[in-house]
């Protein structure tokens, strides 16, 4: 009597603790599902918050063509980029001026710069940077003494009638120099500029490449 009394003791408990842990299985399912359907929640449907609207179309006579860089902002709200081709054929500054007001949607463009004609270099690769005067700076990949085993890093001035006055800040391709730059230029603290090439240096004229620095006198 006493041997059953223990075995259903045993059974019982073994029942016990199976539906504990069953209960508790159960309630770790429930937090995970909950969860999940919370981070589904908050996550945007791929496709479904976002709208395209076109600002330009750019291949329009002497507009530029293939912009492959990115854009900046000036302090207006109006966007800055470059274009590789198009405009003389060798790529373009330009501007897309927000105005909120005007119809089909309040951007105008303005090309800048066009290269090939205006300058003796051209095919921007890379996108711009201001400095805190409202001055841009750029690089291009081809032009100056050494036309295409060679290229320039450039400043555009604002003018006072609303145009852009363009200088050469250097000219690669010179010797031991790095040319082709195609990615864009940064500053340092102390106004000074900072970028690459991906040709030219010591090691191997055309695939080798520099690390550069431009320093303001």
């Amino acid at each position: 009597m006493h041997g059953k009394k223990q075995s259903r003791n045993l059974l019982l408990n073994i029942i016990s603790r199976a539906v504990t842990s069953a209960l508790a299985i159960a309630v770790v399912f429930a937090l995970m599902v909950a969860l999940i359907q919370s981070a589904q929640a908050q996550t945007p449907a791929t496709g479904g918050d976002w709208a395209e609207k076109v600002l330009h179309s750019f291949g329009n006579g002497a507009d530029g063509a293939e912009p492959y860089a990115g854009l900046i902002f000036d302090a207006a709200g109006n966007l800055y980029g470059t274009t590789f081709g198009g405009g003389y054929g060798y790529g373009t500054v330009f501007e897309l001026r927000h105005s909120p007001n005007a119809a089909g949607g309040g951007w105008t463009e303005q090309v800048l710069v066009r290269f090939g004609i205006d300058l003796d270099y051209g095919a921007p690769a890379a996108g711009l940077v201001f400095d805190a005067a409202g001055n841009l700076y750029g690089t291009a990949t081809i032009g100056g003494p050494y036309w295409v085993n060679g290229g320039t890093a450039f400043e555009l001035i604002p003018t006072a009638g609303g145009g852009w006055t363009a200088q050469v800040l250097h000219n690669f391709g010179n010797g031991a120099d790095g040319f082709s730059p195609y990615a864009g230029l940064i500053f340092d603290a102390a106004g000074n500029l900072y970028g690459t090439t991906i040709r030219g240096g010591i090691y191997n004229y055309y695939f080798g490449g520099t690390v550069f620095e431009l320093t303001h006198n």
